[in-house]
């Protein structure tokens, strides 16, 4: 299992931004350090909680300082950009990180963003689809381009001039173009499906119920058949929430306690969902009014904290009920406590992470031949 970093982070309110900025940043390289492999952030434009406005700008202040880690926007909402924009932005990024970025994208999840952008009333789905068709053919045709659809149309015909480059979309360092990653948060999802057919790799939510989480399997191996690509079960990335502390107290309070951004985290996250409609994710019996979702179910279920061994034996078993998967994102949340938040991602890279690997390398080897 390789670890990665996933943040959408949700800092409390009336925390000075350039504060909140510097710690997110802080994370992503303390995780290069720790020999993290990947990183992802997401961001949200009608959010105060969560500052990434651009999961791009953020990315590129890392160029040059993130060293070995490769960095993924986690993700790009493409209903609320222009295609051409993120095909442009996107190739520069991929430049900027010696072609070490993930595409990660998705048609975005907060509504307030979807209304801000004009799209809230939308098919975002097909939104979704046609822009990054859109931007698949900015990278691989040439100009002028004659890309039109029900909701944009895209050509430099009027204006091109080869010879100084001008009307000309830039390509990505990496050919055809970066890898691309979709985030994954309903049960038994059908766009897991779509993207494997693509050759798109998933990323299981962390704020999705173990339970579900486990349908994702099938649904990616399910799109591997249909394109007749091998089922490597190493692309699939799940991102699980995580403390790790020295003592099984400091690790109870940080992560379950009235002040512990994990709980500031999800309380945030199911008063939103369950206000967007999707309280379903929360629950492990669909059938179950939204007045009986029980909080502290939540946190058991989606919050794994403890010592380095309590953590790594909980990281198994959630293994073994969601099925083997290639990257464990750690996500990060806001740093209440700096020195506990960077101990925990320490704990996690050099304790926690050898006896996961030690305790699952028989099943390593068997997921491996089969």
């Amino acid at each position: 299992m390789r670890l990665g970093f996933f943040t959408m982070p949700i800092h409390p309110l009336g925390r000075d931004w350039r504060e909140t900025l510097k710690e997110d940043q802080e994370a992503f390289l303390l995780a290069d350090r720790l020999g993290f492999t990947e990183g992802y952030v997401g961001e949200h434009v009608t959010d105060l909680a969560e500052n990434i406005t651009s999961s791009i700008v953020f990315l590129a202040t890392l160029a040059g300082r993130v060293e070995r880690m490769r960095l993924g926007t986690g993700t790009v909402n493409l209903p609320n950009a222009h295609p051409a924009t993120i095909a442009a932005q996107i190739a520069m990024l991929d430049h900027l990180l010696d072609g070490r970025l993930n595409l990660g994208i998705s048609p975005g999840g907060l509504l307030s963003d979807a209304e801000i952008f004009g799209n809230l009333d939308a098919d975002r789905n097909a939104m979704f689809l046609e822009a990054i068709d859109a931007v698949l053919q900015l990278w691989t045709g040439e100009p002028p381009y004659d890309i039109a659809g029900p909701h944009w149309t895209i050509s430099t015909a009027r204006t091109l001039v080869s010879e100084i480059g001008q009307g000309i979309v830039a390509k990505p360092l990496q050919k055809p173009h970066p890898p691309i990653i979709v985030t994954a948060v309903a049960p038994f999802s059908k766009g897991v499906t779509a993207a494997a057919a693509r050759g798109w790799d998933p990323i299981s939510a962390n704020f999705l119920m173990p339970k579900w989480v486990a349908t994702h399997r099938a649904s990616y191996e399910e799109g591997c058949r249909q394109a007749g690509r091998p089922i490597d079960l190493a692309n699939w990335r799940v991102a699980k929430s995580i403390f790790v502390a020295d003592d099984a107290a400091t690790a109870r309070t940080y992560a379950r306690g009235d002040d512990s951004p994990y709980v500031h985290y999800y309380r945030s996250l199911v008063k939103k969902m369950v206000g967007n409609g999707r309280s379903n994710l929360f629950k492990e019996d669909q059938s179950m009014p939204d007045e009986a979702l029980d909080f502290e179910h939540v946190l058991d279920r989606l919050v794994i904290h403890g010592t380095p061994e309590i953590v790594a034996k909980k990281i198994v078993e959630f293994r073994e009920e969601v099925g083997p998967f290639g990257t464990l994102l750690y996500a990060g949340h806001d740093w209440r406590d700096a020195d506990l938040g960077k101990r925990s991602m320490v704990l996690m890279a050099e304790e926690v992470l050898p006896r996961v690997n030690s305790a699952i390398g028989e099943d390593m080897a068997k997921d491996a031949a089969e």
